[in-house]
């Protein structure tokens, strides 16, 4: 393929996001959670685990402690046994703990509508913090680069070879969308990557944005 033109790669993008929008609208989170505390924590114990999982148990987390101050006081060994079905539930049994600890003594026991301020609580991310910025408060200060946001941005070409991490992704995808579409993103290619842009056999064929995918058949 011949190198895009950066007017033609911001052309080709802006039509993907409008035909993104068109199928998807905003997105939706596949995460249930009441509030920006508890869906930091639904977004922590996401990690290398699917959301559906995560569904199953934090009904049950959020009835025993639905406050940082009420999940600040717990024992560790209580979360782990709530959420014992989820990969690597010890350690982050004791981030959830640590992390309620951390929004009583330092934010006054609210999330903080920051992103830099969230990356200091325990088991916060910058992926973590993109989607609480978006999700809770409508707010985005970056693009949540998870595994479908990866794969997707690098099969479109909007990524090169050199964003070879999820901050470099991250990166190149802010440079060709505007902010006001970082909203949207996460949400709207996490459902794409699952219905179409499928890590393994992805549906090239009837692809929604086929025509616009210089990956396609080739994936």
């Amino acid at each position: 393929m011949p190198r895009e033109l950066k007017a033609d790669k911001l052309a080709r993008a802006a039509e993907i996001e409008r035909v993104m929008f068109a199928y998807y609208g905003e997105g939706a989170c596949s995460l249930d959670y009441r509030d920006p505390f508890t869906l930091t924590c639904a977004v922590v114990l996401s990690a290398q685990c699917t959301d559906a999982a995560v569904n199953k148990v934090t009904p049950v987390l959020f009835d025993a402690y639905p406050t940082p101050a009420a999940l600040a006081g717990a024992r560790v060994e209580d979360v782990e046994d709530i959420i014992r079905t989820l990969g690597f539930f010890r350690s982050k049994a004791k981030n959830l703990v640590a992390l309620a600890q951390t929004v009583c003594s330092e934010f006054g026991g609210v999330i903080p509508a920051d992103v830099d301020a969230l990356q200091t609580l325990p088991g916060v991310g910058r992926k973590t913090a993109n989607c609480v910025m978006c999700e809770a408060f409508r707010d985005p200060q970056g693009i949540a680069v998870d595994t479908h946001v990866f794969r997707i941005a690098h099969r479109l070409k909007l990524a090169g070879p050199s964003a070879d991490t999820p901050a470099k992704t991250e990166s190149a995808l802010m440079k060709v969308y505007p902010q006001s579409d970082w909203l949207y993103i996460n949400h709207q290619w996490v459902h794409f990557g699952r219905e179409f842009c499928r890590a393994r056999n992805p549906r090239c064929a009837d692809c929604i944005i086929g025509d616009l995918c210089p990956s396609r058949g080739n994936a």
